[in-house]
């Protein structure tokens, strides 16, 4: 069950701030990831090397977990739970959005064949907690 996000926490997500993703390895212990976090309205949007080990996690276990901490009010975090996918949606346009924003700059390619390696993470929220 999809669940909306409250203000406090859409206020976090359209800030500039990092978010850790959670994702389950095969033996049950937790994989995190620090990511640029980028959100549709409906979904949390993460990009990502297709090889990387937090893909293999989801693609077993779709159950993640997202903290996004506020940098300025350090008591200040969200917790989204919820389930994740790994689409086909095109990675270029959410990873040139992601950059501006984090960055204040476009992505710069540096070598295109990597660039080709990317993949969209959507994150489902089913659950949240936000404190502060």
């Amino acid at each position: 069950m999809t669940v909306r996000l409250g203000v406090e926490v859409r206020e976090l997500l359209e800030r500039p701030e990092f978010a850790v993703l959670a994702t389950a390895e095969g033996d049950g212990s937790v994989q995190l990831s620090v990511m640029w976090v980028g959100w549709d309205g409906e979904d949390l949007l993460m990009a990502t090397k297709a090889g990387r080990r937090k893909v293999a996690n989801i693609r077993r276990d779709p159950r993640v977990t997202v903290l996004l901490h506020d940098r300025a009010a350090p008591a200040r975090y969200a917790e989204i739970r919820g389930r994740a996918r790994v689409t086909d949606q095109d990675p270029h346009a959410l990873v040139d959005e992601l950059a501006r924003r984090y960055t204040g700059a476009a992505h710069v390619v540096t070598d295109p064949d990597q660039e080709d390696d990317r993949v969209v993470l959507r994150i489902t929220p089913e659950r949240v907690r936000h404190i502060g």
